[in-house]
């Protein structure tokens, strides 16, 4: 909460600065824009980090970035050097410390609570962020109009501190259980974006929450302006109208479990998406606070709603070694959907009219929303993907380097021939598996002189690579193995056989 805190009192302080500097609505919107674009371009690379290094220190080290950023933009304003093109660079440089904050923070939840009660978990931290959606710029808003724009700084740069010292406080009870080395940042990298390619949930997901931020920005980015634009608009009229957004968001996570046990997540996240675009069109023609509070406070509602709904989504299809390189292309489309967002419908207000431009996203919102209806989250069953330890990694009978590759391994299956149509469909799942785990090629072959022999052909980067399959295996893939073998011809086995390439000069030693 303390930082979510200081995220909205940076952004609440960050835009209304800017509406005093000029009066252009594109760099208005652009605030928007430069405190999420960071997350866009460094959510994949912070999410990689987030899952080779230890949790814990990474997170202390983003609190401390934010408060020097804080800090060094205090110092602009207190020196009167401040102009509209610093004041997006140190909003982009702070962006910078919510891009490295935001992956780790997703794989940190699941850690602490048990599986069933994760979405209640992400409901709690809803709640907790949308208190702070109330109380940032309900201070931000004091402090600008008793002290100064600066002061929020000053306070923001206070609070991350004291955010960094309680996560150093913090001991983690869970300890690595892989005794490999670590992965490598680009590797890591490739892995975490393979795994999402390979998960239809996830992509369906990650185009979800794109669409959804791409259309609900339109009304966060230009609020600054249609408060001013209201009888007696200043700070205060935007900080309520904040509020009262953040008020129906703490209402909606208290509903949230009873909406969840009577409709499905699609259900949710479309009727949901499409409040939230009648609601923002409300709150943008109501010609006063009056009218736009209840407006707000709904808009509130909806959006927690979906935001949780699709964020549970994500965590439920994610195992924990790719957790933050997943969750962070989750980010990178929330953050990608709202830069765009507010680039976009900041130009077009620019061209029209703020109220043109808000009611225009919320109708291409629903528009979208209607042609991708075929794509639903609930096609893919949840899972268990809880760790197996029931496969022992291989030994080779003679020794090398554990970075020598590639590796080849092929598995061959002998079977009915008459149940090859039903066996397929389980193999090539099989596939999707072992791509999602960090192979880099998968095929399937059958034999042309024998029907019923099927052989996989799998290929890692290294044999370091390939014994990490073994570190991700889960409950799940101990079901799919068994239905592989239920395929078998009775007495067979699969037949496994590994090689590593052999290259000029290699001169393997024999192993004791």
């Amino acid at each position: 909460m303390i930082a979510n805190t200081c995220m909205w009192m940076n952004d609440v302080a960050a835009a209304w600065l800017m509406t005093t500097l000029t009066t252009s609505t594109v760099m208005v919107a652009l605030v928007q824009t430069a405190s999420t674009l960071p997350v866009f371009m460094l959510g994949l690379p912070s999410g990689a980090l987030a899952d080779i290094l230890d949790r814990r220190r990474y997170f202390m080290v983003t609190q401390f970035w934010v408060a020097t950023t804080a800090a060094v933009l205090c110092l602009a304003i207190l020196s009167g050097a401040i102009n509209p093109t610093l004041l997006l660079l140190l909003t982009f440089a702070n962006g910078i410390g919510l891009a490295m904050r935001w992956p780790v923070f997703s794989a940190i939840v699941p850690e602490l609570v048990p599986r069933a009660q994760l979405p209640a978990a992400l409901a709690l931290n809803g709640v907790a962020m949308n208190v702070s959606r109330i109380v940032g710029p309900i201070a931000a808003g004091a402090l600008i109009a008793s002290a100064g724009t600066a002061w929020v700084f000053v306070l923001n740069a206070v609070l991350s501190l004291v955010a960094g010292v309680l996560i150093i406080s913090w001991r983690r009870s869970s300890t690595p259980t892989s005794a490999l080395p670590g992965e490598r940042f680009l590797g890591a990298m490739r892995v975490g974006l393979q795994y999402v390619r390979q998960s239809a949930r996830m992509r369906t997901v990650l185009m979800r929450v794109f669409m959804f931020f791409m259309q609900s920005t339109a009304l966060v980015a230009l609020l600054p302006l249609l408060a001013q634009q209201m009888p007696d608009g200043s700070a205060r009229t935007y900080t309520v109208l904040l509020a009262s957004m953040g008020a129906g968001a703490i209402l909606s996570a208290t509903l949230i479990p009873r909406w969840r046990r009577m409709y499905s997540s699609d259900t949710i996240v479309h009727a949901g998406s499409l409040l939230q675009a009648a609601t923002m069109v409300g709150a943008a023609l109501a010609p006063n606070i009056w009218l736009a509070v209840p407006a707000m406070f709904v808009t509130g509602i909806a959006w927690l709603t979906v935001a949780n709904t699709l964020a549970v989504s994500a965590q439920l299809s994610l195992p924990d070694w790719v957790r933050a390189r997943a969750m962070s292309t989750y980010q990178v489309s929330i953050m990608g959907g709202s830069a765009l967002g507010a680039a976009l419908w900041g130009q077009i207000a620019d061209f029209t009219d703020l109220r043109t431009s808000i009611v225009l996203a919320a109708l291409v919102g629903s528009a979208a929303l209607w042609l991708t209806r075929a794509r639903r989250l609930e096609d893919s069953h949840e899972e268990d993907l809880t760790p197996s330890r029931s496969f022992r990694p291989p030994a080779a009978s003679w020794a090398f380097e554990p970075t020598d590759g590639p590796v080849l391994t092929t598995v061959e299956y002998r079977i009915d021939p008459a149940r090859a149509d039903e066996f397929l469909p389980i193999v090539q799942e099989t596939g999707r598996r072992r791509l999602s785990r960090g192979a880099l090629s998968w095929e399937l072959f059958r034999d042309t002189a024998d029907p019923g022999l099927f052989v996989e052909y799998i290929v890692d980067s290294n044999w370091l690579e390939h014994l990490r399959h073994f570190d991700r295996l889960t409950a799940a893939d101990e079901l799919l193995r068994a239905r592989r073998l239920s395929f078998l011809v009775e007495g067979e086995a699969p037949v496994v056989r590994r090689r590593i390439v052999a290259t000029a000069g290699q001169r393997p030693r024999q192993s004791r």
